[in-house]
Order: C-alpha cells, then sequence, then structure tokens
C-alpha cells in the first residue's frame, strides 16, 4: 500500500510539473528561486490590469502614424536582440511608447519619438553570423515598407542596421518546430472585453505574425499592407465584446486560409446561438439542400424532406445571406467558405425560424438545442465498422474516416485479388496508415511534394526543402486507385491526395478541396481568441502550389439535388464505373 501510494505521488508531481513545462522549478517554497529564473518579460506585469489606453479621435494621419508603428514594433519584435533574448515583454512596450506617441505634432515629432523609443534597447553589437537572403528564397524579406515611408532618413538608417545585425539563434517569441511556426509567450490577456490598448495589441501582433511567418501572403486577395489602414478604426473603434471578436473574425479571414478556424469568440458563439434545425443542409449545385437529419424522428414534424431546395431564410435570399456573412467565415477558397458557412445557416437564438422552400413555400420549423440533436459537422464516422469493404467481388473500398494501423495488412492483401481500389478522402484521415501502403502503387520512386518554411534567423524568408518521395515497393499493383475527393478534404486530406496522385494507375475524381494544406500553427490573441494558420508552404515537385487551388480532379463529379433525394453517392458510383471501365 505504501508503495502504491508513492507511485500515485511520483505520478501526480510529474502531471503538476507537465501542466507548468514553461516554469522553472521553485526550490525553496517561497517563490524567490522561481522569479529568479524567469526572463525579465515574464517580471513585467505592468499592464496585467489594463492598458490604460485612450486614443483621441482618429483621422487620416493618426492612422498612418498608428500604421507606421505597427511595422515598426513588429520588425523590432523579430528582428531587435534584446526583443528575442526576452529582456522585454513586448506587448507592454507598446503601451508605454504609445501615450506619447499618441501626441505627436507632425512626422517630424513622431519620428524623433520613434528614434528615441528604439535607442533605448541600447546599441547593438555587430552580427557576425547573419548572412543575406540567398538568392534561392521562394519568398524574400521585404524592407519596402521602411524605404518608401515618410520617416526621416536617420529611422531608416537605424531600421537598416537593425536588420544587417538581427537576432540570430533561440528566440522568445518565435520557433520553427516541425518544420512551421510556433510562437511562444503569446499571452491570450484573456479579459473579458479587451481595453483599447489590448485591442490594438491584437491586431499588430497578427498582422505580424502573418508579414513575417505565413507562407501565402502573396496569396491573399488583398495587399498585407491594406489590411492596416482598414482595421486600424475597426479594432479602436470597437464598442463591445461583440464588435471587437468580429472586427477580429473579419481580420482573420483576409488571409484566405480554410485553416484559419476561430476560438474563444464568446460573443459571437451567443450571437449565432444555440438552437439548430434537426436536418443538414448543403450547397448542391448552387442550391441550398436538405442532404441529412441529424435524428430522423423529427422528418415528419419539420415538414421538410431530403432533397427540398431552401431559397429564403427569414425573409432573406440565401445569396443576400451568404454576401453578408461571408467575411465571418475564413476560407482558402468558396467551395469550403460555403462548406463551413452552410452549418450555422439555421442556427439562430431563437427556437424557430422561417424559411422558404422550392417545394413547399414558407414554413416556420422548430429548432432544437445543440444537446438535443445528433449533430455533425462537414461527414459521419461509423467507428463501430471497418474502414473497408468489398462493393463486389473485385472492387475494394477504403475510407480514410477510421482508418487504423492495424487495418493495413487486410487492405495490403486486398491488393493481390482486386481489380480496383476505391480510396474515398471525402473526410480527415484518422491516421497516416495509408502512406504504409504508397509502395505498391509506384515502379519507381517518386517525388510528390515539397515545403517552404521560415527562417527566424531572417523572418519573411521562405526556401523549399528537398522534394518527399515515395519508393517502390518492387511489386507496383497494376489495377486502377480511384480516390475521391471534395471540399471536406482538408490539410491531411489533400497531402494524402497529393501522395496517393503519384501511383502509376491513380485517377483523383470529385470536386474542389478545401485548399488549405500543410501542417498548422496556433496564434493566441488578446480578449481570449485563438486562430490558426496554414505554417508551411506546400507544393507538387514541379512548384506548383496547392493553397487556395486545392487537389484539382482529373475526372470533376458533384452530387446533384436528385442524386440527393434518390439517396445515392454518386461520386461513388462514378468511382465504380471507373474502375470496371
Amino acid at each position: 500500500m505504501r508503495k502504491t501510494f508513492f507511485w500515485l505521488f511520483i505520478l501526480s508531481f510529474a502531471l503538476l510539473v507537465s501542466c507548468r513545462e514553461d516554469e522553472p522549478p521553485n526550490d525553496n517554497g517561497n517563490g524567490e528561486n522561481e522569479l529568479e529564473n524567469l526572463f525579465p518579460a515574464e517580471k513585467d506585469k505592468e499592464f496585467d490590469d489594463g492598458s490604460s489606453i485612450v486614443f483621441p479621435e482618429l483621422n487620416k494621419q493618426l492612422i498612418a502614424d498608428l500604421e507606421l508603428l505597427c511595422k515598426i514594433w513588429g520588425f523590432l519584435k523579430y528582428h531587435h536582440p534584446e526583443v528575442g533574448k526576452g529582456n522585454y515583454n513586448w506587448d507592454y512596450e507598446l503601451f508605454r511608447i504609445l501615450p506619447g506617441y499618441l501626441q505627436v505634432k507632425n512626422t517630424e515629432e513622431r519620428d524623433m519619438a520613434l528614434l528615441d523609443w528604439i535607442n533605448k534597447y541600447g546599441t547593438i553589437p555587430a552580427c557576425p553570423t547573419c548572412v543575406e537572403t540567398p538568392s534561392s528564397a521562394y519568398i524574400k524579406p521585404d524592407l519596402l515598407w521602411a524605404e518608401n515611408s515618410n520617416m526621416n532618413n536617420a529611422l531608416k538608417e537605424k531600421i537598416r542596421d537593425i536588420y544587417q545585425n538581427r537576432h540570430q539563434g533561440e528566440h522568445y517569441y518565435i520557433r520553427i518546430d516541425s518544420s512551421n511556426p510556433e510562437f511562444l509567450h503569446e499571452n491570450p490577456h484573456a479579459f473579458y472585453y479587451p481595453d483599447a490598448g489590448f485591442r490594438l495589441l491584437a491586431l499588430y501582433r497578427y498582422w505580424n505574425m502573418i508579414n513575417y511567418f505565413f507562407p501565402y501572403t502573396y496569396l491573399t486577395d488583398k495587399n498585407w499592407d491594406d489590411i492596416l489602414p482598414e482595421y486600424l478604426p475597426l479594432f479602436i473603434l470597437a464598442n463591445d465584446r461583440l464588435e471587437y471578436e468580429t472586427a477580429a473574425l473579419q481580420l482573420i479571414s483576409e488571409i484566405n486560409d480554410t485553416h484559419a478556424s476561430f476560438n474563444g469568440g464568446v460573443a459571437v458563439e451567443i450571437a449565432r446561438g444555440n438552437y439548430y434545425a434537426p436536418f443538414r443542409v448543403w450547397f448542391i449545385e448552387g442550391k441550398l439542400a436538405v442532404t441529412d437529419y441529424y435524428n430522423l424522428g423529427l422528418m415528419e414534424a419539420s415538414g421538410i424532406k431530403i432533397g427540398d431546395v431552401i431559397t429564403h431564410i427569414n425573409g432573406e435570399t440565401i445569396e443576400t445571406i451568404i454576401e453578408s456573412r461571408k467575411k465571418q467565415y475564413p476560407a482558402s477558397n468558396k467551395a469550403a467558405q460555403l462548406r463551413n458557412m452552410s452549418f450555422d445557416l439555421l442556427r439562430s437564438a431563437q427556437n424557430t425560424i422561417n424559411i422558404q422552400t422550392e417545394q413547399t413555400g414558407q414554413i416556420t420549423i422548430q429548432l432544437y438545442q445543440r444537446n438535443e440533436l445528433n449533430l455533425y459537422g462537414s461527414y459521419k464516422v461509423n467507428t463501430n465498422e471497418k474502414c473497408y469493404k468489398l462493393l463486389d467481388d473485385s472492387i475494394f473500398y477504403v475510407t480514410l474516416a477510421s482508418i487504423k494501423t492495424e487495418d493495413i495488412p487486410d487492405i495490403r492483401n486486398a491488393l493481390n485479388y482486386t481489380k480496383g481500389v476505391i480510396i474515398d478522402i471525402r473526410n480527415y484521415p484518422s491516421t497516416s496508415a495509408i502512406f504504409a501502403l504508397l509502395s505498391y502503387f509506384v515502379s519507381a520512386s517518386a517525388p510528390y511534394a515539397k515545403f517552404t518554411i521560415g527562417n527566424t534567423n531572417n523572418p519573411g524568408e521562405f526556401t523549399f526543402t528537398p522534394p518527399y518521395i515515395i519508393q517502390s515497393a518492387g511489386e507496383i499493383y497494376q489495377s486502377k486507385l480511384i480516390v475521391i475527393v471534395n471540399e471536406i478534404s482538408q490539410s491531411h486530406a489533400e497531402f494524402t491526395a497529393m501522395a496517393l496522385r503519384a501511383g502509376n494507375n491513380t485517377t483523383i475524381i470529385g470536386s474542389t478541396t478545401a485548399g488549405a494544406d500543410g501542417n498548422v500553427s496556433t496564434i493566441n490573441l488578446p480578449g481570449g481568441l485563438q486562430t490558426k494558420i496554414s505554417g508551411i508552404g506546400v507544393y507538387y515537385p514541379d512548384g506548383t502550389g496547392t493553397q487556395r487551388v486545392g487537389i484539382v480532379p482529373d475526372v470533376w463529379i458533384e452530387p446533384t439535388i436528385e442524386g440527393i433525394r434518390e439517396g445515392r453517392d454518386e461520386l461513388l458510383e462514378k468511382a465504380i464505373n471507373l474502375v470496371n471501365e
């Protein structure tokens, strides 16, 4: 019994330590040793209870000055050696310069305030390890924002000097982990409603993270430099939690990345409501159609059938609703945006909603709370069934939604006696197990992807990795491999499709995938908000990109409303036909 208690104590202690892995041990019990081992940035608590920043009335010049401050603040964060060492809480350094900065009357005073601020952090020693950006870099750092600004020459020279002698090595705020950026020591400042200073900090933090470490800024619909003057008023003038969260959500949507999720938006979630229709809707043939019931027993009461087409919600056309809400649904392309939006279209803070359909006209339907329905997102997963089955005597079907490592021997064995294999990736693969079979689909070593990776020693630089290669097993599966994708296929699903495409006899069918491939990086923003980005650039070996484009099918096919009404899986039918041809 005593031995058991000892090991329980050790386990409990280990769990406690693991939960506080960023904190040094406290040896003397009074916190002194713990405090001594903190970075200076961690000891700075001055603005923990608020920034006390009050903005004057905004005008064109003040917005331009705040835009410049954002760029210099972010440049110093990722380049200045003293910041990189963790000697300053860079969030709070912003709050220290802002009061005086907001009082400057002209560009001369502004530039003097900025020079004094930068000089506060001391003289930067020469950097013997700083190197120029290689000519082979796919994306190169851009300091034109400084050169083309109306800053005085002394300030421009200061920026150049810091860049030439920038921080090298381990950085307090950023590291590249598993090829993608990991943003460190980014306090979420989880106030219920961030004050004006922290709202500005949210914009500054996010804009610079994207500017230096997002591999796809060249693909955004808007020039990233144009974002600041548009969003500065939205963040500064947000009157309540909902306006702040909405501004943040719209900002996040500007990177056009389906990976850009949005968590912690309490007010947004309340506004969207906790009541849902009993059925799932999806965009089919450009129309909003009922495709399934969460609870089949509610079909008769609702008066809506599978295959019905909804044209209006609460008197608004579906097209009008899409246009008004699209900024609140970050996505790489329209297919993924409509996919994400569809889940919330029949969601409300009220327990009824008025809709109009092509079949029934106007009708009021009962909505139900989340816990009353068997809700699911984009697809269902039946974990009680095997991930594979024989569709007939010679066609083998595999869904990656529930594939397990232990399924691989059976799938491998099926390659010996089938005339075709269908791999369904209209889902998110539960594991990477299918990669164990890739070597049986290629007759020779085959490259299938390469990445661009950022560089913390030269923020803004992205260079290509060598191609990822599938080694041949020597014995190739000679029959057809059909891969099914659609807008649900995202990230790991898309990367898997890229790898399968390298096969000798592979045909990919379906429609536009989500266009967000590769590893993700997490970003924390003031107010307890959290989002993600695609952290590495993903390309085919020839340099063709996948971001926003997705995996382009060899054979284009989408569901039809008629097929939905008849309960048919038209993509699977097409896959079977292709095997039998």
